[in-house]
């Protein structure tokens, strides 16, 4: 199959590329160099030049709550041009499959967990990250209203929250796992004694190891008419933002103290996916939290060690 990888460099693109599936396909997943997505006229030129038999939306604009919150103008913009752009693209070449790649930040902030496929657009978001997630419900939505047409087979994933290898560690850009990874190796080898948790660290997160994610994603690849239009992908359980912290600690052998600073926003106070349709379909994400958080900071003190 020849598929069409937008967002190849970032997190989840990567892990796509590392996956053995991968060599089994025809893949083009160009840089921002060889493919501006926010140039509608360059995306339409290679989707007719390529021909993909399917696109795989990855890319994004990303952040943690400091970055949405500083940008929410560009959080929106960049991505829903991105996906529109793709979006238009893939109808006027005929691309017959567009597999898109959501976020759990569509849920309504005071969704009942865990969250349902049903629960999108049944109250407010959450306004931390409000810009970003509007961009992908409505990419969402313009696919949806795509496929009433006939004109594109197209599919939601909607993953929790992830971490793992080919992430920044970076404060601003990370996930919070990679984040806190990247912290306590610090404090650890600065010999710090505190370390400051945002809030009051009773929110409830659920994260997927980013290379579970590229096995579901792929064999969702194989069985892509089957999906339904709007899937979340979940491990079925989350934990504390500070028991993420102290596991993270216990793995990485820091002994200091988390001192909460309440001043600071925390989010939502769970977001947990309901992952009943993707268990339907056979599909598991075997990695636990203790082994996920081992293999992060081995690929975070190799990547250190390569600078």
């Amino acid at each position: 199959m020849r598929i069409l990888l937008s967002g190849g460099n970032g997190m989840v693109g990567r892990n796509l590329r590392d996956h053995s599936s991968c060599s089994t396909h025809t893949l083009w997943a160009p840089d921002r160099q060889e493919l501006n997505l926010l140039d509608d006229s360059s995306v339409l030129l290679a989707c007719k030049d390529f021909k993909p038999d399917l696109i795989i939306h990855a890319a994004g604009r990303v952040g943690g709550i400091a970055a949405n919150m500083a940008a929410p103008y560009d959080f929106l913009a960049e991505n829903l041009t991105m996906g529109m752009n793709l979006i238009a693209a893939a109808r006027e070449a005929k691309v017959p499959r567009f597999l898109n790649f959501s976020s759990s930040c569509v849920y309504p902030r005071f969704g009942k967990n865990p969250l349902k496929e049903d629960d999108i657009l049944k109250g407010e978001l959450e306004p931390t990250n409000e810009g970003y997630a509007l961009a992908k419900v409505s990419i969402m939505r313009l696919g949806e209203f795509s496929n009433k047409t006939g004109a594109l087979n197209f599919k939601s994933l909607i993953p929790c929250n992830l971490y793992g290898r080919h992430d920044h560690f970076d404060p601003l850009k990370s996930h919070l796992l990679p984040s806190i990874v990247m912290k306590l190796h610090k404090a650890k080898i600065s010999n710090a004694t505190t370390i400051d948790i945002w809030g009051s660290g009773e929110a409830r997160r659920e994260f997927m190891y980013a290379s579970d994610l590229a096995s579901i994603t792929w064999e969702c690849v194989k069985i892509f008419d089957r999906l339904p239009i709007t899937m979340n992908i979940g491990i079925g359980h989350d934990y504390t933002i500070n028991q993420y912290y102290q596991t993270a600690a216990k793995i990485i052998g820091w002994k200091g103290e988390f001192i909460h600073d309440t001043t600071k926003p925390e989010g939502m106070k769970q977001k947990l996916v309901d992952n009943q349709r993707m268990l339907s379909l056979g599909l598991l994400a075997p990695t636990n939290l203790e082994d996920g958080i081992r293999h992060t900071l081995d690929f975070y003190l190799a990547q250190k060690g390569s600078q």
